[in-house]
């Protein structure tokens, strides 16, 4: 490759995302100095992309088991290794992550043909949505951090304020970094930016863990919940170390206190997202796409074709969130009603079988159909069956130790039953939803130049087209709007119709399961039963274990029934 054609940037390799060049000259293929002796110049690439996967994996993995090993010790050991220690470990790799996407911004992404091909699968617009709405809440989580050490400065160490204000730099750098360019194909400095890909999903992974097993504030409100009891019963004071950091009696301390404990789960989803979109940028380094994975037409969004399942799926929305907001005004109280954990179990052992017989439809229609399976590389399709697979796990964990708990104490009791029975709807919803999703996102949804679209286009279009001059006018065109909107419902095939009507209506759904867990429902740990089981720190990682994983499944399983909707 001469000196001069390499110096020479691409103005148009960013703007032509969907183009493939085919200028042999501008492709960097990798080296790796194991295999600098290969015969072919194709095979040396194909191995030293072998090579830099796995180094920088080796890399990942030997920072997780550190971080995870002082994480553990902190845990076992809070003598020799303390909260402190660990967030300093997690500063240092904070600021190395800093370090290397302030680099790739400025340095990598701008080198001659560094990004000659975009992913158009990776980077949804509905998660890297999510990047930014949880991204936004962790920054908000930590300013209530930074608040509340600085109340409690006196008993609190200053490495309390440092480490969130790292964090908060850190939130902001990579989700700007991951809006801009998580569909980024890198074809320069490859090792490089595999190393710091791999580095920054280690960071993210470590800072999920320590939310997870990091209890330390709800320990100190436990503390103070138990002071206040005691000194209602005219017992003395406790000398329990937590009790001597309590917060005063100011209403800031209590906003950050309070705000603390509702933001903590979107910390841990904000990780956990960040985790998948790195990992697609990192499987996409190097990669080269041909034409005949570029889409010449995505498919869109349109409503037009599906009436029950919106009418059902809003109805469980809005009976889902009257029962959230009941929960919320009994559940915050001292002492919960018994009552409002009946209407919550309720309402879900109503609507997983619902959604689960939704799903064993759509999965039977699936069979049904005679559709080629789509058998291409595809690493953003691919990781999404790992997530669904791998979030449901949370779910499905929760729910089996939920079960162990139950039968061993008294599955007679009322409550106990519907707990008993919303444990085991919600690990047949997660591996139902899971085999329709993961089926319908596998199959090749080509459109048959047939009478649909054209009809669709013409009603369309003559609807539109005409001018609204008076009343009268406006009458005729929505009366031609509604008979276009049942002229297209009833062209369309009773499979794809029935498909349409199915995800639709599991989409709702999950967005309702998603709200209720995420913005502070949680009745798994609230109704004290597993947690007396268990005891309350063991309990405690088990729900912050699998409740994250249970909320990124959901948010997940609607991008994926969106996606089976959309190609349906």
């Amino acid at each position: 490759m001469s000196d001069k054609k390499a110096s020479r940037p691409c103005h148009h390799c960013k703007s032509k995302s969907a183009s493939a060049p085919t200028d042999n000259s501008k492709i960097h293929y990798e080296k790796f100095w194991l295999y600098r002796h290969c015969s072919s110049l194709q095979q040396r690439d194909r191995q030293a992309q072998k090579a830099g996967q796995l180094f920088s994996g080796l890399l990942a993995m030997n920072v997780v088991f550190l971080g995870s090993a002082f994480i553990s010790s902190m845990i076992f050991n809070k003598v020799a290794i303390t909260l402190a220690d660990v967030w300093i470990l997690l500063s240092i790799l904070k600021v190395l992550c800093l370090f290397w996407i302030i680099y790739y911004l400025l340095g990598t992404s701008r080198q001659p043909h560094a990004v000659l091909y975009r992913d158009s699968h990776a980077g949804a617009i509905w998660i890297r949505g999510s990047v930014l709405l949880f991204g936004s809440c962790s920054i908000l989580l930590n300013v209530f951090q930074i608040g509340y050490s600085t109340i409690l400065i006196h008993c609190k160490s200053r490495v309390e304020i440092v480490f969130p204000s790292i964090g908060i730099l850190f939130i902001c750098t990579q989700a700007y970094f991951l809006w801009h360019h998580s569909k980024d194909c890198i074809q320069v400095q490859h090792n490089f930016t595999r190393c710091g890909l791999m580095l920054t999903i280690a960071t993210n992974l470590l800072l999920w863990l320590l939310a997870v097993t990091n209890d330390t504030l709800h320990i100190e409100i436990e503390s103070q919940l138990r002071e206040v009891e005691r000194r209602f019963a005219g017992k003395a004071p406790s000398s329990h170390p937590h009790c001597l950091c309590t917060c005063p009696n100011m209403t800031i301390c209590k906003v950050f206190q309070k705000g603390y404990i509702l933001l903590y789960p979107f910390n841990t989803e904000y990780c956990l997202v960040c985790c998948s979109v790195l990992y697609v940028m990192w499987k996409n380094v190097g990669r080269r796409i041909s034409h005949h994975h570029i889409p010449h037409t995505k498919p869109k969004f349109k409503l037009q074709g599906v009436v029950f399942g919106p009418l059902l799926g809003t109805s469980a929305v809005i009976i889902g969130a009257c029962v959230f907001m009941m929960y919320q005004i009994q559940a915050t109280s001292l002492v919960p009603s018994h009552q409002v954990f009946v209407i919550y179990y309720s309402y879900y052992i109503v609507l997983l079988p619902l959604m689960s017989v939704g799903a064993v439809i759509g999965t039977v229609i699936h069979a049904l159909e005679k559709k080629e399976l789509d058998t291409l590389k595809n690493p953003t399709r691919s990781l999404d069956v790992v997530l669904l697979m791998g979030a449901a796990l949370g779910q499905i964990g929760m729910s089996y130790f939920s079960i162990v708990a139950l039968v061993a104490t008294d599955p007679r009791d009322l409550l106990n039953s519907l707990a008993l029975s919303y444990s085991v709807l919600i690990i047949f919803q997660n591996i139902t939803q899971n085999v329709f999703v993961i089926d319908g996102l596998h199959r090749r949804r080509i459109t048959p130049p047939g009478k649909e679209e054209d009809t669709e286009e013409e009603q369309n279009g003559e609807v539109y087209s005409q001018r609204r001059v008076s009343v009268l006018e406006l009458g005729q065109e929505i009366r031609k709007a509604s008979l276009s909107y049942i002229h297209t419902y009833s062209n369309l095939s009773w499979k794809r119709r029935v498909l349409r009507e199915i995800s639709f209506f599991l989409v709702l759904c999950n967005i309702i399961l998603w709200v209720m867990p995420t913005f502070g429902a949680h009745p798994i740990f609230e109704n004290r039963m597993e947690r007396s089981f268990y005891g309350y720190s063991t309990w405690f990682v088990i729900v912050n274990f699998g409740l994250p994983l249970g909320v990124f499944y959901r948010m997940h399983s609607v991008g994926g029934l969106l996606e089976v909707y959309v190609t349906a």
